[in-house]
């Protein structure tokens, strides 16, 4: 019966997380204007989204900067964690810890707000950034994502084993050479792990990217709410669907990657 009543518990969370991603690929194809009403199939809304510059523009404008975002994230993130799990005590570590996490907890709206008063003060004192634009969108995705990123590589990093890091620097490597070769493909599935969160952060943000966007960075998800106002139509759909499938793709391969690497790292 327990069995029986986990199972049913799975299956409504499962259809309660992905039954409305299921219903836009299915009124993707629907041959109404409407989304809520089915009409036939059609793939209309595929070829007028192929026909409207400003989604797409605003698509590969999205894209750009979660890659860039999230990569920068990746970086300082993997070294703020070895910072805060491999170095022992030092002065201000407790305010360090507390400024990478703190956008964990801090609403989106304060960051939005700080980051462009930031921007304004730098701009009037330094004469940069000019005007905002996709530079300030990635300063600002960087800042959101960064907690993230910190916290999926130091939990790895706190479950490392340090015997064979341990063992290569008795037998001569240097702490460089034994991150690189031993520690990095050890914690690179949480890395992984890490830029996919990253990505999908900044690719979903609205809220700070209204803030410090500037002409000519307009982002996706900015362009689907400011739709909202005339309605959507089904080129969001075709959209989404087509979002939806190169990044299930992606993410199915990174898992299959990251299960062999974890294989692997069982053997050794």
């Amino acid at each position: 019966m327990r069995i029986t009543w986990s199972k049913f518990v799975l299956t409504v969370g499962y259809l309660f997380l992905y039954f409305p991603l299921i219903c836009i690929v299915i009124y993707s194809f629907n041959e109404s204007r409407f989304v809520t009403v089915w009409s036939g199939f059609s793939l209309k809304w595929y070829k007028a989204l192929m026909s409207n510059p400003i989604m797409l523009r605003a698509t590969v404008t999205s894209l750009k900067i979660a890659c860039i975002s999230a990569t920068i994230s990746v970086v300082l993130g993997t070294i703020a964690a070895i910072v805060i799990t491999r170095f022992s005590r030092f002065r201000g570590k407790s305010l360090f810890v507390g400024t990478v996490t703190a956008p964990l907890v801090m609403p989106e709206v304060v960051m939005g707000l700080s980051l462009l008063m930031l921007f304004v003060g730098m701009e009037k004192h330094f004469g940069w950034p000019s005007g905002g634009g996709t530079t300030t969108v990635i300063i600002a995705h960087i800042t959101l994502t960064l907690s993230y990123v910190t916290m999926v590589v130091q939990a790895r990093l706190q479950d490392l084993d340090k015997s064979v890091e341990e063992a290569a620097l008795d037998l001569g490597a240097s702490p460089l050479k034994v991150f690189f070769v031993i520690t990095l493909p050890m914690i690179s599935p949480s890395i992984v792990v890490g830029w996919l969160l990253a990505f999908a952060l900044s690719l979903d943000d609205v809220v700070i990217a209204s803030f410090v966007a500037g002409p000519g960075s307009t982002t996706l998800p900015m362009i689907v709410f400011s739709s909202l106002r005339f309605g959507i139509t089904p080129e969001v759909n075709a959209l989404a669907t087509i979002l939806m499938t190169v990044l299930s793709i992606g993410a199915i391969i990174s898992a299959v990657c990251i299960y062999k690497k974890k294989k692997q790292m069982d053997l050794i």
